[in-house]
């Protein structure tokens, strides 16, 4: 694991610990643990039909979603993290709702190998591919884990959106478009995005921007057929201090803002 990725993993890691204990609602918890679901609108809205379907969710972090699924309807659900405290802290929540789920600690790029097996949909929401240095590599190992005919769901925050510098009002684009793989993004925020006051011990962690047209071709590259691209006006965090409630757990820039698309969704099915 090269520096950028351990700084990662640590930061991750220290994130579960505050996240799996969530006071501030943002993850659910109580929800998930009496057999309901922490997917926002937007994605649930998107998704379609995953009753009986194998679903993998790729950087599932602590599993809520991941257990979600199954709840659902999906016939059996696999995460994948590479954070041992995310995944200890999702087979426990998987446990304390009785939800038959399976997670793998390992790597997104080693996902193929260390989950033995393919599936019916890939699961990947918010707070993903930005952690990720080589978004080709990424997609080669979606498509490696999708059964033919198999569906990519992936939804993020928007490229336009992580090149505006955090809480400068009105926003104003301060960072590159693309970000190099080998000079990501130095961040060392002392708190987690979910509001809790606790703060973070490993602060330091890297990220990459990916255009659009980036994540596009690396899937198109892998052998996924695009079955749509939405772009949204709404994130589920408050990404800025500025952002204003848009409905449950959705936030929008103000009124009298300028208008830009703050995250997007990507539908895609391998191509047999």
């Amino acid at each position: 694991m090269d520096e950028f990725a351990e700084a990662n993993r640590l930061n991750w890691d220290n994130r579960a610990e505050i996240h799996s204990t969530d006071t501030t609602g943002t993850y659910r918890i109580a929800t998930v643990l009496d057999g309901g679901s922490s997917l926002h609108t937007l994605e649930a809205g998107e998704i379609g039909d995953i009753v009986g379907k194998d679903i993998v969710h790729l950087q599932c972090h602590i599993g809520l979603d991941t257990i979600s699924l199954k709840h659902l309807g999906a016939k059996s659900v696999t995460g994948l993290d590479f954070s041992p405290k995310a995944i200890a802290a999702a087979r426990d929540f998987a446990e304390r709702a009785g939800t038959e789920a399976r997670f793998v600690e390992a790597s997104v790029y080693d996902a193929p190998e260390a989950l033995g097996e393919t599936y019916d949909m890939a699961f990947v929401t918010w707070g993903a591919i930005n952690w990720l240095d080589e978004i080709s590599r990424w997609a080669r190992a979606v498509a490696a884990v999708l059964r033919p005919g198999g569906r990519l769901y992936l939804l993020e925050g928007h490229p336009a959106m992580n090149q505006m510098y955090p809480d400068r009002n009105p926003l104003t684009v301060e960072l590159d478009w693309r970000t190099p793989p080998d000079r990501p993004l130095v961040w060392d925020d002392p708190q987690t995005y979910t509001g809790d006051a606790r703060p973070l011990t490993q602060v330091r962690h890297y990220e990459w921007i990916h255009p659009l047209s980036d994540v596009v071709n690396a899937l198109i590259g892998a052998g996924l057929t695009i079955d749509f691209l939405n772009e949204h006006d709404i994130v589920v965090w408050q990404a800025f201090s500025f952002l204003v409630e848009a409905g449950e757990d959705q936030f929008a820039l103000p009124e009298g803002q300028p208008r830009v698309p703050l995250s997007f969704s990507i539908g895609a099915t391998r191509r047999g």
